[in-house]
């Protein structure tokens, strides 16, 4: 009876984009919270070409742990589009997704890229440029509770790595992220559901993928875009499960072609198909995503060591978010 009511439930989180029609395909696309703007366009663009021809999707956006775990427990499911590695390979153990799916699927089984960004209200009155102004007395910090967020998961290790890349110790930057958990004053379940409580006027800074900045600039929000001088490169995974049919791979591929990844890029993505920013009609991307002198660290980088590693030092069960939630009264799971 639990598992019935369970995916009664997760069957409401479906927004439908049509009815497929008689003899057609259908996909479920299930997704973390933030990319339903850029995957409306791409579907309605793949399904107008041949290839795509007689297909309709099924659309599902939450916090990317949260995805994962519903999939596990039976949502229906083709294509993943998830946050991290991290929760793909929770379908992986449950034998849903390949084991070797980053050398199966194209760029690593990487679909787009982005870094965690700071959105500040309109001339950024409180003048923050830097991981430390974040800790300025009266600043206030809305960021997603990263048990269930993958967009959380990347702020809290953006934060702890930018103090490793200024030469800090690893004391010192866990130590950095404490107090930076001291100035959260909401932390909602998903990056999404993070950018509403910003955009309704709580708050100083929203830490959030760059990506989602830019969505929420392009759709007329009043927010200032800061990339602090230090920060991670935020790797978005999209995957077939084992079950789904031969035209989840054939969209997933589109997903990577040329067409496709200038469309990412104008929603505001960095791309994974780099060629494309040289489109003259993409020169402003390009020179927004030109490094200027920042650091991009990746999560392969020895102070995080995968995935897996810092999954469990910072969000296992007794990982450094627990204590660090703890003594800031904030969730614990």
């Amino acid at each position: 009876m639990g598992r019935l009511i369970l995916l009664s439930l997760l069957a409401s989180l479906f927004v439908f984009s049509g009815v497929a029609a008689a003899g057609g395909t259908t996909l479920n696309l299930v997704a973390f919270s933030t990319p339903k703007t850029v995957m409306g366009t791409l579907i309605s663009n793949w399904t107008k070409t041949p290839a795509g021809s007689g297909v309709t999707f099924t659309q599902s956006y939450g916090a990317s742990a949260s995805q994962a775990k519903a999939i596990v427990a039976g949502l229906p499911t083709d294509i993943a589009f998830l946050s991290n590695a991290l929760d793909i390979n929770t379908l992986v153990k449950a034998n849903l997704v390949v084991g070797n799916w980053t050398k199966k699927l194209p760029q690593g089984g990487m679909v787009a890229n982005s870094v965690v960004a700071f959105v500040v209200r309109p001339g950024n009155p409180k003048h923050i440029t830097q991981w430390s102004d974040l800790l300025k007395p009266g600043v206030q910090v809305v960021t997603p509770d990263p048990f269930p967020s993958g967009g959380a998961k990347w702020n809290v290790l953006a934060a702890y790595g930018s103090q490793r890349a200024q030469g800090k110790t690893d004391a010192q930057a866990t130590a950095f992220v404490k107090k930076l958990f001291g100035h959260v004053v909401q932390q909602d379940t998903s990056a999404s559901q993070s950018a509403n409580t910003f955009l309704s006027g709580k708050g100083d800074v929203l830490l959030t993928y760059e990506s989602e900045a830019y969505t929420a600039q392009l759709a007329g929000k009043a927010v200032q875009i800061v990339i602090p001088k230090q920060s991670i490169n935020i790797n978005l995974p999209m995957v077939p499960l084992k079950t789904a049919p031969a035209k989840a791979s054939t969209f997933i591929e589109y997903c990577h072609s040329s067409a496709a990844q200038k469309l990412f890029v104008a929603a505001g993505y960095r791309p994974v198909l780099g060629s494309v920013l040289n489109d003259p009609s993409l020169a402003v991307w390009k020179q927004r995503f030109t490094s200027n002198g920042h650091v991009f660290f990746s999560i392969t980088n020895s102070w995080f060591g995968g995935w897996p590693k810092a999954a469990a030092l910072w969000f296992g069960p007794n990982g450094r978010m627990i204590q660090i939630e703890k003594s800031v009264g904030g969730p614990t799971s």
